[in-house]
């Protein structure tokens, strides 16, 4: 394995690492998915957003997104309104439920957060969130067509 080979391989493995609290100690106990979780969480800290938007602040695809609000709503967790402003928006918003569920929730995921970044002085933090805010960048980058530069990139090539 090349060493950038190793390093790919190593951020998968921190990601399904840092996955192993959500499965352990939240998944069964609250019936909740991942992507349910992640924009739970993100509606709880933003108070008000768009489908859209979290969608670009989770990375989780917009199909994704819109299976996990629907079954956010169906479980009464997330009420969803259209903006009369602009048909196509939803705000999403917490219900009560999904309130006292991000309550519940919060504080583990500042256990690994604190778990994670414990013995690293602020300039080690610093470094690594500058890394990890440029490698997103790149993914995220598209060229002057709004095509993702990465999936352009990383195609196989044709047989």
């Amino acid at each position: 394995m090349t060493f950038k080979g190793g390093l790919l391989h190593d951020l998968l493995k921190l990601q399904n690492r840092l996955m192993a609290p959500f499965s352990t100690h939240l998944a069964h106990r609250y019936r909740i998915s991942l992507n349910e979780f992640r924009l739970l969480m993100s509606i709880g800290a933003l108070g008000r957003t768009a489908s859209h938007e979290v969608a670009e602040l989770t990375g989780v695809n917009v199909m994704s997104v819109s299976r996990a609000v629907a079954t956010l709503q169906r479980d009464g967790r997330v009420h969803v309104e259209r903006d009369s402003a602009n048909r196509r928006r939803k705000w999403l918003t917490l219900t009560e439920e999904g309130e006292r569920l991000y309550k519940a929730m919060r504080p583990q995921s500042e256990k690994v957060a604190d778990y994670l970044f414990s013995g690293m002085d602020d300039a080690e933090l610093e470094a690594l969130g500058d890394v990890i805010t440029r490698m997103i960048a790149k993914l995220e980058a598209t060229d002057e067509d709004g095509r993702s530069v990465f999936l352009e990139a990383t195609k196989p090539d044709e047989e």
